[in-house]
This record gives structure tokens, C-alpha cells and sequence, in this order.
């Protein structure tokens, strides 16, 4: 029964009911076109499996699974962690101080530390502030860090990058300067793939640790992930986005 409840609701509040409205006006515009009326039908299937989960957990999975973890004897060969930002909030509370992490790069910071608990190495934080209203990625990161006993001499700052590529050039910069060969790459799992290439484009073969997994590895089929939900269709605009992105990084360097 509370499954039948998530379906229900799922069909009266967006997505599903802009799905429905169009499934009509399929079944409408074929009393005048039948060639628009297809046209339409196709396209409101096509956005119906955008927005399920069962087509998300394919989709997410496949771009998710290009950088499986490394073992322990390949992380052991690291000497320094690197943790890419993801969005920060400035002016929000938090439990020490003002300015919080996003989901995604919250995530990637328990993955670095715990990562440095474990092979004492340290961490570079790389993220400046994107927008105006938006917070100081690494510099935010950098406090988060502090109040989790992480030694300040084993934390290095990178905070003018405002994308992936820019994340790479300002790191590799540092890397050099301190003389480091084989870093450890935290990010999440999803940007890895893209995040790897833009390190190699600098000359570093990077450890890829992903983090923040956002599907199963093997993810089992239930009906309610054939309703229509707006974080599926999240999930598939971001591996659109993913592609598009990486196939610009590859082709134009950028």
C-alpha cells in the first residue's frame, strides 16, 4: 500500500502530471494530425523514461562504474589527496561558523578525510567561489577540516578555480611546487571520469578515489521506479551534462 501511495502521488505532482497532460494532448492532437500526434507521443516517452528511476539507475550506473575504486595497494602509492569542490552556501549555519558544503562535495570531504586518517597524507583542497552569493568552496572545507583534527600543515589550499578545468591547472601549479607525483583523486563518482581527464591534460596520472555514489552498483527493479520522479530526471540531466562536458574537454581542451 505505500508503495501504491508513492505511485499515486507521483502522477499528480511534477513531473508525472505534466506527463499525463501531454498523454492527452497525444491522444487530442490525433483527432487533426496523426504525424504531430506521433511526433508528440514519442516525445512525451521519451521524457516519461527520463524522468524513472529504473532508466536513472542505467544511465547513473554506467557513468558512475567508468572509474571503479582502486585497490589498497594502489591507493598506498599516493602522496597527497586531492578534493575537488561542488558547491558551498556562505551565509548558512553550521556547527562551527557560517557556510556549509553542498551535498555532493560534503561527501568527498568525509572520502579525504577519512583517506587521510588512514595513509597520513595530505590534502589539497581545490574550489574557489563560483558566484557571488555562493560560498568559498575550499576555504569552507578548509574549516570543516580543522574541526575534524586534520593538522593545518597537512592541508593545502587551492581556492581560485571556478570548474573542473580550472581545478586541474591551479592543482598541478601546487603539485609542482611541492614536488608531489601521485595524487590521490577525490571526487564524486560521477564527475570522475571527467575530472581524470582534465588531470592527465596537465601531465598527472591521477589515483581516482570516487566518492559519492548516487545509484546502486547493482540496482534491483521495483515498480515504483517506473513513476515518474523529478531526482530521475536530475540523475539523467546530469549524465547528459557529464558527456557533453567531457567530449568539449577532450576535443577543445577546455
Amino acid at each position: 500500500m505505500v508503495y501504491l501511495l508513492k505511485f499515486g502521488a507521483s502522477l499528480v505532482l511534477p513531473p508525472g502530471i505534466f506527463i499525463i497532460l501531454l498523454a492527452f494532448l497525444t491522444f487530442y492532437l490525433a483527432r487533426y494530425s496523426f504525424k504531430i500526434s506521433v511526433a508528440v507521443g514519442i516525445g512525451t516517452l521519451i521524457f516519461y523514461l527520463m524522468c524513472t528511476g529504473f532508466v536513472a539507475d542505467k544511465t547513473m550506473g554506467w557513468l558512475e562504474n567508468k572509474c571503479p575504486p582502486p585497490s589498497l595497494n594502489e591507493v598506498e602509492k599516493g602522496d597527497i589527496i586531492i578534493m575537488l569542490g561542488g558547491g558551498a552556501i556562505q551565509d548558512s549555519q553550521d556547527v562551527d561558523g557560517e557556510g556549509t558544503l553542498c551535498a555532493s562535495p560534503a561527501n568527498r570531504l568525509l572520502t579525504a578525510v577519512r583517506l587521510h586518517k588512514m595513509l597520513d597524507l595530505p590534502i589539497l583542497l581545490s574550489g574557489g567561489q563560483v558566484y557571488a552569493d555562493s560560498g568559498a568552496e575550499a576555504l569552507i572545507a578548509l574549516r570543516i577540516l580543522q574541526t575534524l583534527d586534520v593538522p593545518p600543515e597537512k592541508i593545502l589550499v587551492e581556492g581560485k578555480s571556478i570548474n573542473t578545468t580550472q581545478n586541474a591547472i591551479f592543482s598541478a601549479q601546487i603539485l609542482r611546487d611541492k614536488n608531489f607525483h601521485k595524487p590521490i583523486l577525490v571526487t564524486s563518482a560521477f564527475h570522475m571520469r571527467r575530472a581524470v581527464l582534465n588531470f592527465q591534460q596537465q601531465g598527472f596520472e591521477v589515483i581516482p578515489y570516487p566518492s559519492d555514489f548516487l545509484v546502486p552498483r547493482d540496482p534491483k527493479f521495483h515498480y515504483t521506479k517506473l513513476r515518474p520522479q523529478a531526482e530521475a530526471l536530475l540523475l539523467n540531466v546530469t549524465v547528459m551534462q557529464e558527456v557533453l562536458r567531457t567530449a568539449v574537454t577532450e576535443i577543445f581542451k577546455l
